[in-house]
C-alpha cells in the first residue's frame, strides 16, 4: 500500500549541496514565470492581484513541504479563473474561503481515505471536454481589457456568454491604443521562444509585462493599468476565518466539491507529466492531503484555490529542480518580491494581463486533442466531449462536471448492457458441422442457456428473457463468462427461479465465478436453489440434469 509520506522526506536522505544549489536557481527562475501569471489568473478569477501572489507562496510552500511528488510547483492556474469568480460574485470573498476551506478538507479525506486512484475513473473526454470549456471561458472574458472597451452594465457580469454579449454590444468603444499595447505583447509571447537559447530563458510574460509598461509610460498612453482598477497592497496577510453559516456552507457547497475534484484531477495529471520528465514515482494519496492542506493555508492568508501547475513544474524540471526545495524556493522569492516589488505591479497595464491570459487559453485549449477526439471517438464519447465542452461555456463547470459523468456513466452502462448475451444451445446434427465432437449431448428435456458478460441492473433484464417452456425438466445457466453480478440481477434470477419451480423445472447452474458466487451465498439465494445444483463444470450440470430425469 501506498505510503502517506511527503517526498521531501524521501529524498533529503540523499540530498546533496550541488542538487541544492540547482534547486535554488530552479525555484527563482519559476518564481519569475509565476509572478505576472499569479497576478493576471488573480484578476480573471475577480479578486486583487495579491492574492494570486499569496497563493503561490503559502499553498506553493506547503503543496511541495507535504506534497507526493518530487517537483510539483502548485499555485493558482487557470482551471479555477471561472469558478472563482462565479462564487465571488455571487458571495463575496468570504465564500470563497469557505468554499476553499470546504475543498481543503475534501481533498484531505479523499487521501487519507486513498482516493487518488479513483480519479482514472474520470472519462478523459470530460477532463479534456471541460479544460478546452474553461480556455474559451478565460479568451471571452479578456477580450473587454484587450481591446480597452468601455463596458457599463447595471449588473457584474458573471456569465460567459453575458461577458460575450456585452463584448458585442459594446466593441463601439473600442480603445485602439489598448489593442496596439496588446498585439505588441502577443507578438513577444508568441515570437519568443524563435529566439536563440539564451533568450529562451527569460520569461517572455515578464519581457512583454515590461515592454507594455515602458509602451504606457513612455508615450503616455491612455490605457487602463491595474492600478487604475484595484487597490494593491504589499503587506503581508493575517490569519482571517469569516463567519461560517449553514445557509453559506448550504450556498457553496457543490462549488467546494467542484474545486476539490478539479484540484485532484489537475494536480495529479501534473504528477504524472512530472514523473515522466524526472523518472520518478509520485504518491498519489499524500499528493491529495498535501492539496488540502495547501489549499486551506491559502485560504487562511486569503490567497484562491491552488493545483498542481504543469507549465510551471515542467519549468522547474528543464531548470534543474529535482526535489522539493526547488518549489518552496519559489514561494520565498516570491514572497520577497511581493514585499520589495509589489506597488510596482499597478503600473501593468490590462492589455498585457490579457495577452498573456490569451496565450494561457491556448495553451491550455487542447483543441488537437479536441479535434482528434471528434475524428476518431465512438459517437457516444464525442457527446459526452461536446456536451462538456459547451456546458462549461454556456453555463458553468459544475453543471458541466455533473451532467458529464451522468452521460458518460449511462452511456457506459448501455455498451456493458450491448456486450451481455444470454443464448441457449442449439442442437446440431452431426452431419452439419464439422466440429461435432466438441459439442455436448444434451439430456432429454434439458436446456443450456450460455450467459456472457457482468450481469447488472442495465442488463439484469435479459434473464427474464429466458424460456421456460413446460415440458422441460432442468435448465442449465452456464456462467463462465460472468466476471460480476448486482442485487438487481439476483433477483431476477430469484424471478427465474420460482417461475420454474412453479413448472417443476430444476435450475442447474455451472462455472459460477468467484464474485457472483459470494453475491448469491450472501444473499441467500445459493441456499435456496440448493448447493447440489451449483456445478464447476458444464460436464457435471449436463450430469446432473441427466440424474433429475
Amino acid at each position: 500500500m501506498e505510503k502517506l509520506k511527503p517526498k521531501l522526506f524521501s529524498v533529503m536522505k540523499t540530498y546533496t549541496k550541488e542538487q541544492f544549489v540547482k534547486d535554488i536557481v530552479a525555484g527563482i527562475i519559476v518564481a519569475i514565470i509565476a509572478l505576472p501569471l499569479s497576478i493576471a489568473l488573480a484578476l480573471a478569477s475577480g479578486v486583487t492581484p495579491e492574492r494570486g501572489i499569496y497563493t503561490a507562496i503559502f499553498a506553493g510552500f506547503v503543496i511541495s513541504f507535504l506534497g507526493g511528488s518530487r517537483v510539483q510547483i502548485a499555485g493558482p492556474t487557470a482551471a479555477f479563473a471561472t469558478i472563482v469568480a462565479g462564487i465571488v460574485a455571487k458571495n463575496g470573498m468570504d465564500g470563497l474561503i469557505i468554499a476553499t476551506l470546504m475543498a481543503g478538507v475534501i481533498l484531505i479525506l479523499m487521501g487519507l481515505f486513498r482516493l487518488g486512484n479513483l480519479i482514472k475513473f474520470i472519462p478523459y473526454t470530460i477532463t479534456t471536454g471541460f479544460t478546452s470549456g474553461i480556455a474559451v471561458t478565460i479568451f471571452i472574458g479578456q477580450i473587454k481589457d484587450f481591446l480597452g472597451l468601455t463596458i457599463v452594465t447595471d449588473e457584474p457580469l458573471i456569465e460567459t456568454m453575458d461577458k460575450l454579449g456585452a463584448v458585442i454590444r459594446f466593441i463601439g468603444t473600442i480603445n485602439w491604443q489598448a489593442v496596439i499595447v496588446g498585439m505588441v505583447c502577443m507578438v513577444i509571447l508568441i515570437g519568443w521562444q524563435y529566439l536563440p537559447g539564451f533568450f529562451k530563458k527569460i520569461p517572455p510574460s515578464l519581457i512583454a509585462v515590461l515592454i507594455s509598461i515602458g509602451m504606457v509610460k513612455g508615450l503616455k498612453l491612455q490605457v487602463n493599468t491595474i492600478g487604475d482598477l484595484y487597490t494593491i497592497s504589499n503587506k503581508l496577510p493575517g490569519v482571517s476565518v469569516p463567519a461560517i453559516r449553514l445557509n453559506t456552507i448550504r450556498n457553496v457547497l457543490p462549488d467546494a466539491f467542484t474545486i476539490a475534484i478539479l484540484a485532484a484531477i489537475e494536480s495529479l495529471l501534473s504528477c504524472v507529466v512530472a514523473d515522466s520528465m524526472v523518472n520518478s514515482r509520485h504518491r498519489s494519496n499524500m499528493e491529495l492531503i498535501a492539496q488540502g492542506a495547501g489549499n486551506i493555508t491559502s485560504a487562511l492568508f486569503g490567497g484562491i484555490p491552488a493545483t498542481g501547475a504543469i507549465a510551471r513544474t515542467a519549468a522547474n524540471v528543464k531548470n534543474g529542480g529535482r526535489t522539493p526545495i526547488a518549489g518552496m524556493v519559489h514561494s520565498v522569492t516570491l514572497l520577497l518580491v511581493l514585499i520589495v516589488l509589489m506597488p510596482y505591479a499597478a503600473l501593468i497595464p490590462m492589455p498585457a494581463i490579457a495577452a498573456i491570459l490569451f496565450m494561457v487559453a491556448y495553451n491550455m485549449s487542447e483543441w488537437r486533442k479536441f479535434l482528434h477526439l471528434c475524428r476518431t471517438a465512438p459517437k457516444s464519447d464525442i457527446a459526452v466531449l461536446v456536451v462538456t465542452f459547451v456546458l462549461t461555456v454556456v453555463f458553468d463547470l459544475v453543471v458541466a462536471i455533473e451532467v458529464g459523468i451522468l452521460m458518460a456513466a449511462i452511456l457506459f452502462m448501455k455498451r456493458m448492457s450491448d456486450v451481455t448475451e444470454v443464448e441457449g444451445w442449439k442442437n446440431i446434427d452431426d452431419e452439419d458441422d464439422q466440429d461435432s465432437m466438441s459439442l455436448r449431448e444434451l439430456p432429454p428435456n434439458t436446456m443450456v442457456y450460455e450467459i456472457s458478460g457482468p450481469l447488472f441492473f442495465g442488463a439484469a433484464d435479459k434473464i427474464l428473457q429466458i424460456t421456460t417452456d413446460e415440458k422441460l425438466n432442468c435448465l442449465v445457466l452456464r456462467m463462465r463468462s460472468v466476471g460480476s453480478i448486482d442485487a438487481t440481477a439476483i433477483h431476477n434470477l430469484e424471478q427465474l427461479y420460482e417461475d420454474c419451480a412453479k413448472k417443476k423445472i430444476q435450475l442447474v447452474f455451472s462455472h459460477v465465478n468467484e464474485q457472483p458466487m459470494h453475491a448469491m451465498q450472501k444473499s441467500g439465494f445459493y441456499d435456496k436453489v440448493g448447493a447440489e445444483n451449483f456445478c464447476p463444470h458444464i460436464d457435471d450440470a449436463l450430469k446432473r440434469a441427466g440424474d433429475l430425469q
